[in-house]
């Protein structure tokens, strides 16, 4: 067991919530400085968010200085910092010179696109932990980094699971095909093509940016909002299909995303997946027995006409990617790979 102090916000549905609550629920005693407790980046109000910019050093400030308080009264053995976009360089330097070994857990797919500070701050820990294969080789060649290691994401069984909705009206979620997750332009287009083809069945789409979409076609689809905790799994079933689609890469990156949370959330939850086929989802799921997946824009549309009109074909799908995903992808699984490295850096 580990004294372990987590900081990274932790409200339902955030990936580094599922993994504090999973080292947790596997033993662990942990502490958790909450960033969103004092750095706001959600207000949507134009006036509101310019006042916040007025004051996020300030708020910076604080943070890490919560940090450092939280340290010194807990006594951890390991300090695990999600993603860590607003954790200062000084107080890593600090942390580190008090004897506390302080490790990163990075999910995204650049460094490069939350801020000028983590690539200052990520060669400053002991130990980086990335949710994208290629992270590895990105952050030695970029950044010097060589105390690497890939976890890949999981789903949360406290948010992803089945939930019974017969006494529930999820008429707002309920459609053909979803998607949930941020705007891109190759997701525009792939979504589009769907509507194109199939002007008749209803889509949905939940996420960030989408107020992006030049899509005209797309609009009545978009629902400008996230969804989130139970509300995304309620979203996922209540969805004949929903879609993995992956983010393309972005500057910093070697390579566009292979998997994401998604890949996992979506059969945790016991949702019918068609996932962009890479070279790495056959590493956790069975084409066409638990997952379905595809390559081209046209191989996309026609499976989700066949899939839409097979219900016994897709539920059988999904019910083998759920066991599937039960049995191998929870972030308790996650959580104890990410605990025997922890260990050895003791």
């Amino acid at each position: 067991m580990l004294k372990i102090l987590c900081v990274g916000p932790q409200w339902r549905g955030s990936n580094a919530g599922g993994m504090f609550r999973a080292l947790s629920r596997i033993g662990n005693l942990i502490s958790v400085v909450d960033e969103n407790y004092y750095i706001n980046l959600s207000n949507r109000n134009f006036k509101v968010k310019a006042l916040d910019k007025t004051f996020r050093n300030w708020h910076i400030q604080e943070f890490n200085q919560a940090i450092l308080k939280d340290a010194e009264a807990f006594g951890p053995d390991i300090v695990l910092v999600y993603k860590g976009a607003f954790v200062l360089p000084q107080t890593i330097t600090e942390l580190k010179s008090k004897n506390y070994k302080v490790v990163n857990f990075y999910p995204d797919v650049s460094f490069r696109t939350h801020g000028s500070l983590l690539a200052e701050t990520l060669p400053l820990y002991e130990h980086i932990f990335t949710t994208k294969t290629f992270g590895i080789k990105d952050m030695k060649e970029q950044l010097g980094i060589t105390s690497s290691s890939f976890i890949p994401h999981g789903f949360d069984p406290d948010i992803h699971k089945k939930i019974d909705l017969s006494g529930f009206d999820n008429s707002y979620f309920q459609c053909d095909v979803s998607f949930i997750g941020g705007w891109s332009e190759k997701k525009q287009s792939m979504l589009s093509a769907i509507k194109k083809a199939y002007p008749a069945i209803s889509i949905k789409i939940w996420g960030s940016r989408w107020e992006s979409c030049t899509d005209d076609n797309l609009k009545s689809s978009i629902q400008y909002k996230g969804i989130h905790g139970d509300l995304y799994t309620i979203g996922i079933l209540s969805s004949k299909i929903n879609l993995g689609l992956l983010h393309e890469q972005v500057s910093g990156a070697s390579s566009g995303d292979k998997i994401t949370s998604r890949t996992f959330h979506i059969p945790g939850a016991g949702g019918f997946m068609i996932h962009e086929r890479t070279e790495e989802i056959g590493n956790y799921f069975i084409e066409d027995k638990e997952i379905v997946c595809f390559e081209s824009v046209d191989e996309l549309v026609k499976k989700v006409g066949y899939y839409l009109a097979e219900e016994q074909h897709r539920n059988s799908i999904a019910t083998a990617g759920f066991h599937r995903a039960q049995a191998d992808h929870a972030l308790d699984h996650r959580a104890k790979q990410v605990l025997s490295m922890l260990i050895s850096l003791r």
